[in-house]
C-alpha cells in the first residue's frame, strides 16, 4: 500500500514547476507549529509522529499512481520519471511522541530538498493536526478525571480508520483502554468491552440478560443498569452475583444524583466492592463536574474523537529556509497579517526551574541552554526512520513520555477553565 496520493495536487504542480525551473534540488528546512492554541486550552500534546513515520516509509510512487496524475495532467514525463525513483533521502527532527507544546512551538522540522520535501505537507498536517487535537483534548480529560481511569469507545462518532488514530493519540495522552479492536491490534492498546442496551433488550427479561452476560464473563464483568428502572436492576445484579459483581454502567440521567443513589445502593446490599462507570456525551467538563461523585472510571466517546470541541490542532508546514544558490542558508518567513512567521531553523528548549516549565525557548540562533530541555529529537537521518518511535513499542514510549513532560508543567495548566498558555513561548 502507497500513501503518495494523501496529498494535495498543489504539492504535485509545485515540484512539477520546481523540476523545470531548476529550484527542485534546493536544499530546503520546513517546520510544522502551531500559531496559537484554541481558545481556553493552556497546552497541546504532540501526536501522530509514530503514524507520520510509519506513513513516510510507504510514500511511494507506482505505476498505478503515476498513471493517474498523467491521465488528469497534473504531472509532465519529466516529473513522472523522478516520481518513479522518489523516496525521502532528508532529515527530520521532532517533539518526542507525547511531548506538550505551545504556539509557534517547531514540532516537526523536515530538511531536504524542497521537491522531496514539500511533497510531504499535507502528509504531516493530516497526521499531526488530528492526531495531536485529540491528544490535547485526552490529556484534559485526565487531568478532570483526578487518577480515575479513562477508556476511550468514540469509534461509532468518526470515520473507521480514524476511530483507530484516535484510539492511539488517547492513549498515549492517559486514557487506560479503547474499545476499538484494530488499535488493540495494531498499536497494543488494552481493549475493552462487554454489552450495549440492545443485548438487554433482546432477551425476555433484564435478569435473563445479565443471566446471561455473567455465564459468559463471569461475575467481574460490567452490567449495564439503565435499560429500564436502574434501583431495580442494581438489585437484580447483586442478587444474581451474590454481592460480587464487578461494576456497573451507567448511561444516562443525571450522573452526579444518580451515581450518588447506586453507590449507596451497592453498599446497603452489601456490594461495597462494585464500581460504578459512566458514559453519556462525557467531556472533560462533565467529568470535572463528577469529581465529586463516587464515580471509579469513564468512558469517553465523541468528544475525545473529535478533540472536544477543536478538531484540528491548527498546525502549519512553512518553509523556513533554504540554500542560496551558492549554498548558504536563506531564513524565509510569511509577513501576511495575522499569518506572519519567523525564518530560520529553530531549536527548542523547556526552560526548566526545580523541574518546572518556566518557558519554551524558541531560537533562531545558537543551542539550547544548560537550564533548559533540548526538545527536537532526530527521527529520521538520510532518509532512514529511527525504528523506536514505530510500532507498538513507540506508543508506549509516547505513553510514557507525555506523563513526564505533563509533570513538568505548572499547577495551574491543569485548570480545566479558560486561560492564557501554561507558560510563555520566548522566540530567541
Amino acid at each position: 500500500m502507497t500513501t503518495a496520493l494523501l496529498t494535495d495536487q498543489y504539492e504535485l504542480t509545485m515540484v512539477d514547476a520546481a523540476l523545470k525551473d531548476g529550484t527542485a534540488d534546493r536544499r530546503c528546512v520546513f517546520e510544522v507549529f502551531a500559531r496559537r492554541l484554541p481558545d481556553g486550552r493552556r497546552y497541546g500534546v504532540a501526536a501522530g509522529l509514530g503514524r507520520f513515520l510509519t506513513q513516510l516509509t510507504e510514500f511511494r510512487f507506482g505505476d498505478d499512481e503515476i498513471g493517474f496524475l498523467r491521465d488528469r495532467r497534473v504531472i509532465d514525463e519529466g516529473t513522472a520519471r523522478w516520481l518513479a525513483d522518489y523516496r525521502f533521502t532528508g532529515d527530520v527532527r521532532a517533539y518526542r511522541e507525547g511531548e506538550v507544546f505551545f504556539p509557534n512551538s517547531p514540532v516537526l522540522q523536515i530538511e531536504g530538498t524542497f521537491a522531496e520535501a514539500v511533497m510531504l505537507e499535507t502528509l504531516a498536517l493530516s497526521v499531526f493536526n488530528a492526531d495531536s487535537a485529540i491528544a490535547s483534548a485526552a490529556a484534559r480529560m485526565v487531568s478532570a478525571a483526578d487518577r480515575r481511569p479513562l477508556a476511550e469507545m468514540g469509534s461509532r462518532r468518526t470515520g473507521e480508520w480514524n476511530a483507530v488514530a484516535a484510539a492511539r493519540a488517547a492513549y498515549i495522552a492517559g486514557f487506560g483502554a479503547t474499545s476499538n479492536l484494530e488499535a488493540g491490534r495494531t498499536w497494543g492498546i488494552p481493549t475493552m468491552g462487554t454489552a450495549a442496551h440492545a443485548f438487554t433488550l433482546l432477551h425476555d427479561t433484564e435478569e435473563a440478560a445479565f443471566r446471561s452476560q455473567i455465564d459468559a464473563l463471569g461475575t467481574g464483568t460490567t452490567l449495564l443498569v439503565d435499560t429500564y428502572d436502574i434501583e431495580a436492576a442494581v438489585d437484580t445484579a447483586v442478587r444474581l452475583t451474590d454481592g460480587k459483581l464487578g461494576a456497573v454502567r451507567i448511561d444516562s440521567g443525571d450522573l452526579p444524583s444518580v451515581v450518588a443513589s447506586v453507590r449507596a445502593q451497592l453498599d446497603r446490599l452489601g456490594a461495597t466492592g462494585t464500581k460504578i462507570t459512566v458514559t453519556n456525551d462525557l467531556d472533560e467538563y462533565t467529568i470535572a463536574a463528577l469529581r465529586a461523585a463516587p464515580v471509579d472510571s469513564y468512558g469517553v466517546g465523541t468528544s475525545v474523537v473529535s478533540g472536544s470541541g477543536h478538531p484540528a490542532a491548527g498546525m502549519v508546514f512553512k518553509l523556513v529556509a533554504h540554500h542560496s544558490p551558492a549554498g548558504d542558508w536563506v531564513p524565509v518567513a510569511k509577513k501576511s497579517a495575522d499569518k506572519a512567521s519567523t525564518g530560520g531553523r529553530k531549536e527548542a528548549g523547556r526552560r526548566l526551574r526545580n523541574g518546572i516549565a518556566t518557558a519554551e525557548v524558541v531560537l533562531t540562533s545558537g543551542s539550547v541552554g544548560p537550564d533548559e530541555r533540548d526538545l527536537l529529537v532526530p527521527v529520521v537521518t538520510h532518509g532512514e526512520v529511527d525504528p523506536a518511535f514505530l510500532g507498538a513499542a513507540g506508543v508506549e514510549a509516547a505513553r510514557a513520555h507525555h506523563k513526564r513532560a505533563k509533570a513538568e508543567l505548572p499547577a495551574d495548566a491543569e485548570r480545566i477553565g479558560r486561560g492564557d498558555p501554561a507558560i510563555p513561548t520566548l522566540v530567541i
